[in-house]
């Protein structure tokens, strides 16, 4: 991608994804814009085989901007990281186009596989502040992945995940793009624990009905008793 075209495209995806830019001049200042830019030149130079320079560009990103992306992965178009720092993008990641990544993100291996060992994830979607995805697994497009999550299994195109393990607790219900609401995301250890408290109720109930048929029986007994006795 030829440098101006790149910085034209960076320009409109910062202004529609970030509503804290206030000129196009403040994208020369964004880390992601910096990030980006060089991870580019580091990758032309990985694919021809010059894997020290390529190396040598990308540590000296991350030490400046806190965004580490190994010139071997693969990055679609329309990428945004938001703020960045932390951020790591393996050497096997592919990343589709119109991608949003926050803070703190991993995209990292597991440290048991060998060849494609990073995760792949397709077009339009959002991962959160602190979310990783580990090991070669698959994200599929339109998908958004709640912050802190941690994703080690692939999930299905559409769909929202959030937790540790990673949960699809979204799926299909309306399409995901370019929805980067990442407070009103359904909570599934609360649901689990909303359900716990009902069925407890629904125990107590029910003990509560056994107690009194039991009293009742007693009683009855007791007067019967007492009949037979007079």
């Amino acid at each position: 991608m030829k440098f101006i075209k790149y910085v034209k495209q960076e320009i409109e995806v910062i202004k529609d994804r970030d509503p804290a830019i206030k000129s196009t001049m403040e994208v020369f200042l964004y880390p992601s814009f910096k990030a980006i830019l060089k991870y580019r030149k580091a990758h032309k130079l990985y694919e021809k085989g010059h894997f020290y320079r390529a190396r040598k560009i990308s540590q000296k990103t991350a030490r400046k901007t806190g965004i580490e992306i190994h010139p071997g992965a693969r990055i679609g178009e329309g990428l945004f990281i938001d703020h960045g720092h932390g951020v790591v993008i393996g050497e096997t990641a592919i990343i589709g186009n119109n991608v949003t990544l926050y803070q703190g993100v991993t995209l990292g291996g597991t440290g048991k596989e060998h060849g494609k060992r990073h995760p792949t994830l397709g077009n339009n979607i959002m991962v959160g502040a602190g979310a990783k995805i580990l090991g070669s697994v698959t994200i599929g497009d339109n998908c958004k992945i709640g912050a802190g999550s941690v994703v080690v299994k692939n999930v299905p195109a559409n769909c929202t995940v959030v937790g540790v393990p990673g949960r699809i607790v979204v799926r299909d219900d309306i399409r995901i793009m370019n929805d980067l609401d990442q407070v009103n995301l359904p909570d599934p250890v609360m649901n689990e624990i909303d359900k716990l408290k009902e069925e407890n109720s629904r125990l107590k109930l029910c003990v509560h009905k056994m107690e009194a048929d039991l009293e009742e029986e007693r009683a009855h007994k007791l007067a019967d008793i007492e009949s037979e006795g007079d």
